[in-house]
Order: structure tokens, then sequence, then C-alpha cells
């Protein structure tokens, strides 16, 4: 079983395959095609792939593997028909992807469709290995760039109070950016949709703030809910109002398959305090702040930055790799029997959970977009967008 992975495309530092996943890999059978140079922007070079067991070739050996593993959707030209291509291929904003593998007989494993409320799913959901990531180097990008320190310090020449950091989501990337912010001693405060989020933030050292009229506003899959226009107003107000004296606030707002919502109006940031930090973690689907410029941190004539870096995870290259990997790698080792990648039906990881099940989420499968040219069967919210 030959598995390939190829270079990502400009802009993207990270890589699908480390060289420590090679032994597990090996062990499953998988013989293991790195293209020359794919993890050196990592820090995983050729010589260190080779000295676990892979092999080093061109693109055209790495997506000639009748198995390839990558992050970014790589286009088909040069894969052939019945590979399967394991990336994250983010089906609902980019249908593109999907209709060119199906036209091409490709199977696309998206790995952002992980069921991650299953447990077996756990060790392979690459969502919540980046977003980990990318709430802590929030937390650092707004220490980084804010006119004063963040711990309450005691010195001769006086008391410097802590700073106040504003959390605007408290998913993934929000709790470890709550966790984040309150070790480096600032006084965090933070907020969701989900009321039953307030215990979590609390058990990271976070304040919860509640809006009047709150409930749990989350879908059957984890993810949260659209809201209405009138209450993300109310949200926005009561949130943004607590944020008008803070230091950092960092947006996560992320709905699935849909542009990020705007949680951060131009209105209430010209209400924000000279020297505050936004850093919007959604920039790259359009950002949660009305102000955010994708890839790139603007100051506002009041005085306020804007951190609009579109791939915090790439900001962390080498272990966000290393996560990647062990995701993919679970993943694909899960697939092997006798010898042979199998494509199941049979597989919750693949396919979704089944209807009566506690995990069993109407209209949606699992990774498994489409496969012999047709859309897979439980992928009937999908297939609205094709």
């Amino acid at each position: 079983m030959k598995l390939g992975v190829p270079m990502e495309p400009e802009g993207e530092t990270r890589v699908g395959i480390v060289p420590s996943s090679m032994k597990k890999l090996a062990k499953a059978g998988f013989e293991v095609i790195i293209e020359s140079g794919a993890g050196r922007s990592a820090n995983y070079h050729d010589s260190d792939y080779e000295a676990a067991g892979a092999t080093i070739g061109s693109r055209e050996d790495a997506l000639s593997c009748p198995n390839i593993v990558c992050i970014r959707f790589p286009g088909v030209d040069g894969i052939a028909k019945g590979t399967n291509l394991a990336c994250v291929s983010d089906p609902f904003r980019h249908p593109e992807h999907v209709k060119s593998c199906m036209d091409a007989g490709i199977t696309l494993l998206s790995m952002d469709m992980i069921p991650r409320r299953l447990s077996r799913a756990q060790s392979m959901d690459v969502n919540s290995s980046q977003d980990n990531l990318a709430g802590y180097k929030a937390v650092l990008l707004g220490a980084a760039h804010v006119p004063k320190g963040i711990p309450m310090m005691t010195t001769s020449a006086g008391t410097i109070r802590p700073a106040k950091v504003v959390i605007m989501g408290s998913g993934v990337a929000g709790l470890q950016a709550i966790a984040t912010a309150k070790r480096l001693g600032a006084v965090v405060y933070a907020s969701d949709v989900r009321k039953s989020a307030a215990e979590q933030i609390e058990s990271v050292g976070g304040r919860f703030i509640e809006v009047d009229g709150m409930d749990d506003f989350e879908d059957e899959s984890g993810y949260a809910k659209p809201l209405t226009p009138e209450f993300i107003q109310k949200v926005n107000d009561t949130v943004c109002g607590v944020a008008a004296d803070a230091d950092i606030i960092v947006t996560t707002a992320r709905i699935f398959g849909r542009p990020a919502p705007i949680t951060v109006p131009s209105s209430a940031v010209q209400n924000f305090k000279s020297g505050a930090v936004v850093v919007d973690m959604n920039a790259d689907v359009g950002g949660n702040c009305e102000d955010t410029v994708k890839g790139e941190i603007t100051t506002t004539d009041n005085g306020v930055i804007i951190i609009g870096t579109s791939n915090l995870p790439g900001t962390l290259a080498t272990t966000s790799s290393m996560l990647y990997s062990n995701n993919l790698t679970t993943f694909m080792t899960s697939l092997v029997n006798d010898g042979e990648v199998v494509i199941s039906d049979e597989d919750d990881i693949l396919v979704g959970a089944p209807e009566g099940s506690d995990f069993y989420v109407n209209g949606m499968g699992g990774v498994l977009i489409c496969k012999d040219g047709e859309i897979h069967p439980k992928q009937t919210r999908l297939g609205g967008v094709l």
C-alpha cells in the first residue's frame, strides 16, 4: 500500500505527515512517498523522512500513489481514478473540490467533516487539534502587540494591574485561548452562545459573560447553530460592552460551512480603547470583526490594532504538523483490513453514525464525501450545495 504526501501550496507551512508517524504507518503496511521538500517549511527535512523509512520522490511520484494525505486540497491533476484523497477540502465552502473529484472518480475523504462526537473520532479530529493550537497562538499574538504588560506586577515604581482579555466563543479554540491568557496572568472574560459553556469557561479560569435570553444554541453535530439577527445583535452589544475597556479581544465564532458571523462591528471597535488588540481567528472565512483585513495587521483611526492572520496553526508549523500527522495516521491505519485500505459503509467515521443513534446527524455523513463519481448518499446537506 503506497501513501503519497505532496508538498502543500504556497502559503501553507504545514505538512500532512511527519517522520515520527513512519513507524506506525509502516507497521500497518504503508510505503510512504514524500514529495521532496514537502516538510521543509515545518522543519522536517528529506533526510529526516529517509531516516524514518520514507521514500523521497517527485510530486508526480507522490500523486501517483493510490492513497494521498495532505492538508489543503491539491487539485485533481495527476491523481488517478480510484485514488483515496484525505485532506481538509472544506466542501461546503468549496463545492468545486467535490465536483472535480466526482468528475475524476477520486474518493474524497474530507477530514474537516469528522463526526467529532464519536469517541473513536477524537484521536482523528483535525479540527480540534488545529483549533487548540490556534487559540493558544491567538493570545500570544495579542500579547505581543498590546502596548502593556499582561500579569499584575508589584514594583518599587508602582503596581501594574493585570491586563483584561475578552474571548468571544468557547469552543476548543476559545477554551485554549482562555487558559493561555489566564496562564499569562490576565483577567479573562469569555462568552458563548451555548449556555452550557459557562462551566467549561470557569474551569479554565475565565468569567462567563451571560446574555439575557441565552439558550443552548448548539446543533446535534456539536457546532453552534445560526442565530437570529436580533439575538446576534443582543450578544454583540453585551459582549462588546464588556470588551470596551479590554486590552485584548479574541474572536473565535465559526459556523460550520458558513461565513464567519460578525461579532465585533465597526461601531464597537470605535468604542474600544486606544492600544486594544483584536485578534480575529476567522479572518480566513470572512472574519468576526467587521474591520478585519485578511492576512494583515491594521490599526484603526482610534488606535485599535486588528490582527487578521489567516492561518494561525501554520504559524506553529512544526507542532501543528505533528498533531495533524497523528490524526491522519490514526485515521489511515484504521482503514486497513488484510493489507488493503477499505472504504466501508459500515464505518461510522466514514459515513456518520447510523440513524437512530445518539450521534446521528440528519443529512450529514462522515468524512467520505464522494466515491466512484457519486456523492455519498448520507451527504444530503452537501448534495443541496452542489
